[in-house]
């Protein structure tokens, strides 16, 4: 039964990825980041350190996809400023992993949670922005 489960989330989200927009798909991947995240602390308190390590690295995973999605020329401060910000989180999800530390995941819980919030109110109109521009160049 779970796999059935899993098989057909991984489809739904197959799907949704397929038809999402630019903005559509960051949004998942934050939202993927966070329960990750969640899901890595919850295990770390438990104790279920095989757990923990491979929700954290997949949380790991999709915070380094986010980084390597700026577009530095493009995106100016803002760009660098994420930049950081997601080697920070990256470094604190290091740290927390290896001494167990579920205060500091909490905290990048909440960073990009903040991120994913501001990132949600970017109006609809500018949702396909990225990829309008790149098939106009």
């Amino acid at each position: 039964m779970r796999g059935s489960l899993q098989a057909y989330k991984q489809v739904s989200v197959n799907s949704q990825l397929a038809s999402a927009s630019p903005h559509r798909i960051v949004q998942m991947l934050m939202a993927g980041a966070i329960e990750r995240l969640v899901q890595g602390k919850a295990a770390m308190e438990q104790g279920n350190m095989a757990a923990k390590g491979e929700r954290l690295n997949k949380a790991l995973e999709i915070i380094s996809s986010l980084r390597e999605t700026l577009s530095m020329s493009d995106g100016g401060d803002v760009a660098v400023n994420l930049d950081r910000l997601y080697d920070f989180m990256m470094r604190h999800i290091l740290d927390a992993n290896l001494n167990n530390d579920p205060e500091k995941i909490a905290e990048v819980i909440s960073l990009i949670s903040e991120i994913k919030s501001a990132w949600d109110q970017i109006p609809a109109e500018y949702h396909y922005a990225t990829e309008q521009a790149e098939n106009a160049g």
